[in-house]
């Protein structure tokens, strides 16, 4: 069983930058695909970015390319959001995902694992 927890999460002021990152605390953490969501009241959850396995691809929703940066350390069994320029709009609950990268698009769901969620609030 794959156990995520998010942390980093909290209030910052637009055009402020904060770091997300989500531990696992199972093993063979690089055979998993990676991803971070978002969520809002009333909203469908939304992907924001995707890694593969080997960190060696990544995806990004349009909103945030440019000022999101999803990398991963397998050997501390950890990924990161590096999230610059915040913007209020990016306010929401950030998850974190993982499924076992079976040969699909590493950005294909379902995802077999979720986090808690951390809240990010952008102030303007």
């Amino acid at each position: 069983q794959v156990q995520l927890v998010e942390s980093g999460g909290g209030l910052v002021q637009a055009g402020g930058s904060l770091r997300l990152s989500c531990a696992s605390s199972g093993r063979a953490f690089g055979s998993y695909d990676m991803a971070w969501f978002r969520q809002t009241p009333g909203k469908e959850r939304e992907l924001v970015a995707a890694i593969s396995w080997s960190g060696g691809s990544t995806y990004y929703v349009d909103s945030v390319k440019g000022r999101f940066t999803f990398s991963r350390d397998n050997a501390k069994n950890t990924a990161y959001l590096q999230m610059n320029n915040l913007k209020p709009e990016d306010t929401a609950v950030y998850y974190c995902a993982a499924k076992i990268a079976s040969g699909t698009h590493y950005r294909t769901p379902p995802y077999d694992y979720w986090g808690q969620g951390t809240q990010v609030t952008v102030s303007s």
